[in-house]
């Protein structure tokens, strides 16, 4: 039977900040060896069936195709306009199966941002689990756990069945210390990965009868979707935005798996069962997570980068652009990114996230973007700013192009320091190549162009009054985002 790998993308970014922010989650962020943990998570699950389905925010589709083309892999994706949670989600995905002629294929749900390295072992459980699927049964993965756990839920296992299969006796929310304790002491409780195999049809029964409100709203979302191919040959598929907004937003375990557990879950034929994979895995849902896929030194110190300890203990650092030192410190965790820094207590990791809502009440920048920006085109980053002037270093993909575009407040001056660019500038088109430069007067129509086959790099001075990324009028865009932004309502 045919089996469609689905890859949950949602995630606000905020456990792993700064380095994981809202605009940029921690599935696009390149944790291990240079890749993000969506690219490793491609990866992992292309093998396993024909083709791969990503379900992501309308604002991180750019992301999830540079994640694809990274990994090698083609395949449609699911662009949600809101978040509505793992319900919705896997909802949106049942459906397109449907509507592909497909109502019995395989479902293989994962979240895009789990570090799991043994790629074989885990190929080798989701095939242990594909008899009770294929049988009408919900399977989910659980997690031989290693330790006593607050951070995950866990799945107590019941009675083993004929095709390899345990039932779910019961879904455990996240205990305290001495429940985790107590759970690992009983001995047949798993951690809840969060990972479901499913006929599309089995979903759609079971949403049916336990959240019909969710099916309905996904279902007049999908009826009315858009369909787009790209040009590197990916599929979007954009549910209609009125009918999702209006979709009640809640997790697949409250929804649909907690539900069908209970004895009162009624006769739908579907019934969950668990299947224990006992290799390496990780949510990396905080900085202690993170810190444990680094090898420690004599004195559980964790270095990532350029930092440096000295009469330290059980301390880690990220710093990936300059030294950071850590000198006498004992259970610390210390984040270093361009524009922001965390330094924590190891028994704090998880208040993290509550930092973060502090800094969006005082309207930090910085609690959701971050100074590198992502854009379609490639990225930019601010490297410096004043009263009346900023700086950036902008970097385009090759044949990838900027809006034609103007602004109402500021001039630009641009140099290229690696690469062509294609310069339009009014009713005047040229090309600049490494160290030369032009300059975008005040209202001018400009586009700016990566004419090569290598990425163009340059950096752009602004200078005006006011230098807000609003001051943009989007006059053609081939990225289908605004096509005239609008003017800033009140200068700095």
């Amino acid at each position: 039977m045919k089996l469609t790998p689905v890859i949950l993308c949602g995630g606000s970014g905020t456990r792993l900040w700064p380095l994981s922010r809202k605009s940029f989650p921690k599935q696009f962020v390149p944790l291990i060896a240079g890749k993000s943990l969506l690219q490793l998570t491609l990866e992992r699950l292309a093998p396993l069936g024909d083709s791969v389905m990503t379900v992501a925010s309308e604002e991180h589709r750019f992301m999830v195709t540079d994640a694809l083309q990274a990994a090698k892999v083609k395949g449609s994706v699911l662009l949600e306009p809101v978040a509505r949670n793992t319900a919705a989600a896997m909802a949106l995905a049942a459906l397109q199966l449907v509507a592909k002629d497909q109502p019995d294929g395989l479902l293989l749900f994962c979240p895009a941002d789990h570090h799991i390295p043994d790629s074989k072992t885990f190929g080798q459980t989701v095939n242990a689990g594909l008899a009770a699927a294929e049988a009408g049964a919900m399977v989910t993965f659980g997690v031989v756990p290693s330790f006593p756990s607050t951070a995950y839920g866990y799945i107590e296992q019941g009675t083993r069945r004929p095709d390899g299969s345990c039932a779910v006796q019961r879904f455990i929310e996240k205990p305290d210390a001495a429940k985790a304790q107590n759970l690992l002491l009983q001995g047949d409780v798993l951690w809840n990965a969060g990972i479901f195999l499913t006929l599309a049809s089995t979903l759609l029964k079971a949403m049916a009868l336990h959240a019909p409100d969710i099916l309905q709203s996904c279902e007049a979302a999908m009826q009315a979707a858009r369909h787009e191919n790209t040009p590197l040959g990916h599929h979007f598929v954009r549910p209609d935005p009125a009918a999702f907004a209006a979709c009640r937003s809640q997790s697949i375990d409250y929804a649909i798996m907690e539900p069908l557990a209970s004895p009162s879950a009624g006769d739908t034929g579907a019934r969950v069962v668990v299947v224990p994979f006992g290799g390496q895995w990780s949510d990396v849902g905080s900085w202690n997570a993170v810190a444990d896929l680094s090898e420690p030194d004599a004195q559980q110190n964790r270095i990532e980068g350029q930092g440096l300890v000295h009469e330290s203990r059980n301390t880690f650092i990220h710093a990936p652009h300059r030294p950071v030192v850590a000198l006498g410190t004992q259970d610390l965790l210390i984040i270093d990114t361009p524009d922001a820094v965390l330094v924590a207590h190891r028994d704090h990791a998880e208040q993290v996230k509550e930092v973060v809502s502090q800094l969006e009440a005082r309207r930090y920048a910085q609690a959701a973007d971050h100074r590198k920006v992502a854009r379609p085109w490639g990225w930019y980053d601010s490297v410096d700013m004043g009263e009346r002037f900023q700086v950036k270093r902008i970097n385009v993909k090759p044949g990838a192009s900027l809006s034609l575009q103007k602004h109402h407040h500021r001039a630009e001056h641009w140099i290229v320091v690696k690469g062509t660019a294609e310069v339009t500038r009014g009713s005047e088109t040229f090309l600049l190549c490494e160290n030369q430069s032009t300059y975008i007067p005040v209202g001018e129509v400009h586009r700016l162009k990566n004419a090569g086959k290598l990425e163009l790099e340059m950096i752009e001075v602004q200078s005006g009054s006011y230098l807000g990324e609003d001051d943009i009028v989007r006059i053609e865009d081939v990225y289908g985002r605004q096509a005239a932004g609008s003017e800033p309502n009140a200068t700095p």
